[in-house]
């Protein structure tokens, strides 16, 4: 074999690729088990390889122990003099020419760093570590008796201050040349940590423990990382931190979650609230949750620090790389749901099927699909301006595809007129209603349930628009062709009916309203249960009505129900629950039962601001009404303090001007 077959021989890529350090304030298996697993997978996909790992751990070196490689052997096989050279010989000769190219020129910004990387090639100190994959190995250094010795001269803060340059472009040199470079740092805080965590990275894998300090470690790095790429100009750059909860057996350690969500009683934050509020902070975002991310990633110690055959700890930990990789192999965000995330790679694929095909409509659909489902996604999650854009991206390619009148072009149609409706965009709502009537009539003819769906939303909007006559006109022409179809528990004329007890609402035809309101409660009960979703909702929009009209006990009486269910159902946190929730509040204070009153906004204030951040516009707003209850119980001083620090935190909002966050340029 050629005693330079292993050496890296890799041409520049078409695109960059990105570094990703993963960092463990503890430092020790779990990191490089982590990280070994993951390059060994990104390494087997050709669309992530080729894949460097740089062991830049330069107490504790022991990468290319967790690879099962033996490449001073391979060295020795391959009739090398010596064991090969790695991090420290490559940055020592980087220090050793850096100082011969200052002296020279005086310079110490970009060029210099070029001429010094230029001078010193890097392909010398990587070697191919798997013979099967395009997985190449940087290891700490030279494991001879000089070792110690040479990374103990290295000396970090002297080459950024020789060269500020200098690690910036050095990890911009690797992205030419690898999909992914994974770096294992130093464990706690030192220098070199911060080499790894904020010169180098577009992205860090932060590993915590329950042990003392580990999630306090953590958090220490990412701010300091941040602050200094928010702080310098030359650095400025997006830094995607992704969080991983590592205990003796994964979930199965923390069975009530108290670890993971804290426990109010004991005074124990929870890591997620925690980390949820750091990245809040980090990115300037005011809706940021992390459910989906640990739902799907805990690395449990156990597989990791495990006595096993060489390899075995990469099989075992296969997994949890694999979570991890649905985020990191495309720099998705964790606070992006799994579903999200599939969905999302699911367009890009589409996308790159339909740039790559001649003929462009049958593969049009699928994307179309793709889109839609996004932008449900979204729709559900509030980002109506997103999801608005993915509606009607898909909806332009159905029709171009398949034709205005196609199920599909319909079923997009009717997703944007929801969206449009359900944003307050009232003009546009009516306009898409219309064409949706129109083209389910012609489609699938006027008596059909989809048309009559159409028209009574149509209706809706109409009301809405102060259209009160021609909505009720055509309201009640829809629930007659339904009663006149089908019976009076057919779920189409039920919802005509519930759509019609809507806009009597809002006419103020309250008596009407409730008559109906109750026959079809009664019918939902009958037809779909008392606990179906459907049910629920229409009995919680006749609480509010019974509130509007004064029967404040019955009013009570119903959303207690209604609130017991969607707790068992929803979950307690729930948006639905949520809901109900405020909306039992607003009929306790019609009675003045003020400190149930108080009980429920203070439940939801701290459950807003765990889920949503201290700044988010409905933390705020809910936590100004639970002001306004501690002023009428007589607590002033505690209600001018809470609106104190809502208008300090409104204040810092409008300051922050909307950006939209560090990471996402």
């Amino acid at each position: 074999m050629d005693k330079n077959e292993n050496r890296a021989p890799l041409p520049a890529l078409e695109g960059p690729g990105a570094v990703t350090t993963f960092y463990a304030y503890e430092g020790g298996p779990a990191r490089n088990g982590l990280l070994a697993a993951t390059a060994l997978q990104l390494a087997g996909d050709p669309s992530h390889a080729p894949v460097l790992v740089i062991d830049w751990d330069l107490d504790a070196p022991s990468l290319h122990a967790w690879l099962a490689l033996d490449l001073d052997a391979a060295c020795e096989e391959q009739g090398a003099a010596a064991p090969a050279p790695g991090l420290v010989e490559y940055f020592g000769a980087l220090r050793d020419g850096l100082r011969r190219q200052r002296f020279a020129n005086g310079d110490c910004g970009e060029a210099l760093a070029e001429a010094v990387l230029d001078a010193v090639d890097w392909r010398n100190y990587a070697q191919r570590a798997d013979g099967r994959r395009p997985l190449y190995l940087m290891r700490a250094g030279r494991f001879d008796d000089g070792y110690a010795d040479r990374a103990g001269r290295l000396d970090w803060d002297g080459l950024f201050d020789a060269c500020p340059a200098l690690f910036r472009r050095f990890a911009a040199r690797m992205r030419r040349h690898f999909g992914h470079v994974l770096i294992a740092s130093r464990a706690g805080r030192s220098s070199s940590v911060s080499v790894c965590t904020t010169l180098l990275p577009d992205r860090i894998v932060g590993l915590f423990t329950p042990a003392p300090g580990s999630l306090d470690g953590l958090e220490g790095v990412v701010k300091r990382a941040i602050d200094y790429r928010c702080t310098h100009e030359d650095e400025q750059r997006p830094l995607i931190v992704y969080p991983v909860a590592c205990s003796a057996d994964g979930a199965r350690s923390d069975p009530g979650q108290r670890w993971r969500r804290g426990d109010t009683s004991a005074g124990l934050a929870g890591y997620q609230p925690r980390l949820e509020a750091l990245l809040r902070g980090a990115y300037g975002m005011t809706r940021l949750r992390l459910d989906s991310w640990f739902d799907e990633l805990q690395l449990p110690l156990a597989d990791a620090v495990a006595i096993a055959p060489a390899g075995a700890e990469q099989r075992a930990l296969a997994p949890p790389a694999a979570g991890l990789l649905s985020w990191l192999a495309h720099g998705h965000f964790p606070w992006q749901s799994l579903a999200e995330v599939r969905l999302r790679t699911a367009v890009a694929r589409n996308r790159a099927d339909l740039a790559a095909a001649s003929t462009a409509n049958p593969l049009a659909i699928p994307l179309a699909s793709s889109l839609a489902r996004l932008g449900a996604l979204c729709r559900d999650e509030g980002r109506t301006g997103e999801a608005d854009e993915l509606l009607v991206e898909s909806l332009s390619l159905c029709r171009g595809a398949l034709g205005e009148d196609h199920s599909q072009s319909r079923a997009g149609l009717r997703a944007l007129a929801g969206l449009h409706h359900e944003a307050g965009r009232l003009h546009e709502a009516r306009r898409d209603y219309e064409l949706l009537a129109q083209g389910c009539a012609r489609s699938v003819g006027a008596e059909h349930p989809e048309t009559l769906g159409a028209r009574a939303r149509l209706a809706c909007v109409l009301g809405q628009l102060g259209e009160g006559e021609r909505a009720l006109a055509l309201h009640e022409q829809v629930v007659a062709t339904c009663e006149r179809l089908w019976d009076d528990f057919h779920v189409a004329t039920l919802d005509s009916l519930e759509d019609l007890a809507v806009t009597l609402t809002g006419q103020h035809e309250f008596d009407r309203a409730r008559v109906l309101c109750e026959r079809v409660l009664d019918g939902r009960r009958r037809l779909q249960g008392g606990e179906h979703g459907d049910t629920l909702r229409c009995g919680q929009r006749l609480a509010q009505l019974l509130g509007e009209m004064g029967d404040l006990g019955n009013a009570r009486r119903l959303l207690e129900a209604v609130l017991r269910a969607r707790e068992r159902h929803d979950g307690a946190d729930a948006t639905p629950t949520l809901q109900a929730r405020e909306a039992l509040a607003e009929i306790l204070a019609a009675q003045g039962d003020l400190a149930a009153v108080r009980r429920i906004q203070e439940s939801l204030a701290w459950t807003r601001e765990r889920h949503l951040g201290a700044s988010h516009p409905d933390t705020l707003s809910i936590q100004l009404r639970l002001a306004s209850t501690l002023g009428q119980q007589g607590e002033e001083e505690a209600a001018r303090r809470l609106r104190g620090r809502v208008a300090e935190l409104r204040q810092r909002l409008e300051e922050a001007g909307g950006a939209g966050g560090f990471g996402r340029s």
